[in-house]
């Protein structure tokens, strides 16, 4: 007699795999690459306000040091990067974060700093 069992397959995404196909791995962080023509709305306004020099809807909270805590960004002196909130529904921050570093630098956390990606920087 034959068994059919049904067959799982696993896939598992390594770093130099690219899960969103949108950019690759940035060599300098090692995060993963994306678009910001893919980024939510909300984070396309946010980069358009700190190009822009503001004005930001969190005034309290948009443009304060960035202490990388979880040490998933760069190594960098205290100060180096600035973090914005990209909302998550009208007057509501929620997870969603932009944090911009000084050499132009910026990444997109979905997820409150728990994983980034680097936004890829405009042609």
């Amino acid at each position: 007699t034959t068994s059919s069992s049904p067959t799982h397959e696993l896939t598992v995404t390594t770093p130099t795999s690219d899960p969103t196909g949108t950019g690759g791995i940035d060599p300098d962080s090692g995060l993963p690459i994306i678009q910001a023509a893919v980024l939510p709305a909300e984070a396309r306004d946010v980069l358009d306000r700190i190009d822009g020099g503001g004005p930001f809807k969190y005034a309290d909270n948009d443009g304060v040091t960035f202490e990388n805590r979880e040490d998933l960004l760069p190594d960098q002196a205290m100060g180096y990067y600035r973090e914005y909130t990209v909302e998550t529904a009208p007057r509501e921050r929620g997870p969603r974060r932009i944090v911009a570093g000084q050499g132009g630098e910026r990444y997109y956390t979905g997820d409150h700093y728990r994983s980034f990606s680097r936004i890829a920087s405009p042609s």
